[in-house]
């Protein structure tokens, strides 16, 4: 289906802008530590998570390691969109886009 002219051009656009987002994502690389450094995690900007560093201190209290191990990534997590959404932000912001929508 051929476009016109302006809409296709719109289209290559979008398209190369969602390619830039992607590559700005594959950048974010976060570090979360819980329980003053006793459970870390490394995640990157997709959440796919690089690394867990745990000091066998407290795998002893295995309730007390699951906690942990899910503040930590959920903090990692927070990380990611928050940094995610500062360089959305940096390159949406120049399309004139009514607030909230970035």
């Amino acid at each position: 289906m051929k476009l016109p002219g302006n809409m296709q051009g719109m289209m290559k656009q979008a398209q190369q802008m969602q390619q830039r987002m992607q590559d700005e994502l594959a950048q974010i690389k976060v570090e979360s530590s819980v329980g003053g450094g006793m459970v870390t995690v490394q995640m990157s900007g997709q959440k796919v998570v690089l690394g867990v560093t745990i000091d066998p201190e407290v795998a002893s209290d295995v309730e007390m390691l699951q906690d942990m191990v899910m503040a930590a990534f959920n903090e990692a997590s927070k990380k990611v969109d928050e940094q995610a959404q500062q360089k959305m932000s940096g390159l949406l912001g120049g399309l004139g886009l009514p607030p909230g929508l970035i």
